[in-house]
C-alpha cells in the first residue's frame, strides 16, 4: 500500500515521528496494516551498527532486505532509521516502485545543537539509544538533506520537533496520513502510486528464482551429507561426492543436523545480503551447490 521513509539527523525525533504516524494511520477510517522497521527490529546496537562503513553498509542492507520482503499493496511500511544518504533513499524508492505502492518521505528538521543536546540527555539517563560522540559527529557531518525536487524525496512532509514538538495532530503527520490513505481513482492527481517498470518486474522475478534455486540446492546438499553420514554409521568420511563437476564435502568429524541447519541458514542470509550491493544469488542449482560446499568446507575446517 505504501512505503514511508523517515529521515533526519541522529537524535532528531525520528522514532517519535514514526510512532505518531503509525498510531494516526491505525486510527484512520481505512484502518490500514502498519509496520515499523528499524534497528530495534533486529536487536541491533546503534553504536555498533554505525561504528565503521562496513557495519553501516551491512545495517542498510539488512533494513533494505526486510523492506523488500515486507512491502505489499496491503500494508504500510515505515522505515525508522537515519536514511541520511540520498542514494539509499533512492534505493528504497526503487523498492516502492517495483512493488507498485505509494511512497513519501517524512523529514525531522532539527538544528544540530538540539540533536547534540538530546543525545547528551539520553546518555545521562542511560538510554541505550544514545550515540558515542565520535559516531554522532560523523553522522551529522554526512547527513544529506532531502530535497522535494528529487523524485525519491517526494512528496516530502517536514516536521520541526525542536520548535513544535511531535504529535499525531502535527500538520505533517496529518498531511501524510491523508496522502497515504486517500482513495485513488483515474481522476486523482494529488496522490501518486508508483508504477513498476518492465525492468524492475524482471529483476524481482529473477531474484525470486535465484533464491528458490539457492534454497533448493542447499537443502539437497544438506540431505546428502546427512545420508552419507548415516551410511557410514559413525565411521570416517574422506569426502562426500555430490556428483560430476562439483566439489566434495570434506568432513573431519561428524556434523549433526542442527549444526548443518544453522550453517545453511547463515549461508542463505549472507548470500542474500551480499547480493544487495554485489552480484545476485546464483541462478542455477550447480552454482549454488558449489558456493555452499565451499562455505561448508571453510566453516567446518575452521570450526
Amino acid at each position: 500500500m505504501a512505503l514511508v521513509v523517515i529521515c533526519g539527523q541522529p537524535c532528531s525525533g525520528k522514532s517519535m515521528a514514526a510512532a505518531c504516524l503509525a498510531e494516526a494511520l491505525q486510527e484512520a477510517e481505512s484502518k490500514p496494516s502498519v509496520r515499523i522497521i528499524n534497528e530495534s527490529s533486529f536487536h541491533l546496537n546503534r553504536n555498533q551498527s554505525y561504528a565503521d562503513m562496513p557495519s553501516e553498509k551491512n545495517l542498510r542492507g539488512v533494513l533494505r532486505s526486510e523492506v523488500d520482503r515486507s512491502l505489499s499493496r496491503d500494508n504500510i511500511i515505515i522505515v525508522d532509521s537515519l536514511n541520511s544518504i540520498k542514494g539509499y533513499r533512492y534505493e528504497l524508492w526503487c523498492l516502492a516502485r517495483a512493488a507498485g505502492t505509494r511512497y513519501c518521505v517524512v523529514h525531522c528538521d532539527v538544528e544540530e545543537t538540539y540533536c547534540r543536546k538530546w543525545n547528551e540527555e539520553r546518555k545521562e539517563r542511560l538510554d541505550s539509544n544514545y550515540y558515542d560522540d565520535k559516531i554522532f559527529e560523523d553522522l551529522v557531518r554526512r547527513f544529506e538533506r532531502p530535497d522535494s525536487r528529487n523524485r525519491w524525496d517526494s512528496p516530502l512532509f517536514e516536521l520541526w520537533p525542536s520548535r513544535d514538538g511531535i504529535e499525531k495532530s502535527s500538520a505533517a503527520i496529518v498531511d501524510a496520513v491523508t496522502y497515504l490513505t486517500k482513495k485513488v481513482d483515474s481522476k486523482t492527481k494529488d496522490v501518486k502510486v508508483l508504477q513498476p517498470t518492465i525492468a524492475t518486474q524482471s529483476a524481482r522475478k529473477t531474484e525470486a528464482n535465484s533464491l528458490y534455486e539457492l534454497d533448493r540446492a542447499t537443502l539437497e546438499v544438506m540431505n546428502m551429507i546427512v545420508e552419507a553420514q548415516s551410511r557410514a554409521m559413525g565411521g570416517p568420511l574422506n569426502g562426500i561426492s555430490l556428483g560430476p563437476g562439483l566439489p566434495s564435502v570434506d568432513l573431519s568429524r561428524s556434523v549433526g543436523l542442527p549444526e548443518l541447519r544453522r550453517l545453511r541458514r547463515t549461508f542463505i542470509k549472507l548470500t542474500g545480503q551480499s547480493s544487495l550491493s554485489g552480484p545476485p544469488p546464483p541462478s542455477d542449482a550447480d552454482s549454488a551447490k558449489r558456493m555452499f560446499v565451499d562455505y561448508l568446507n571453510r566453516e567446518l575446517r575452521n570450526g
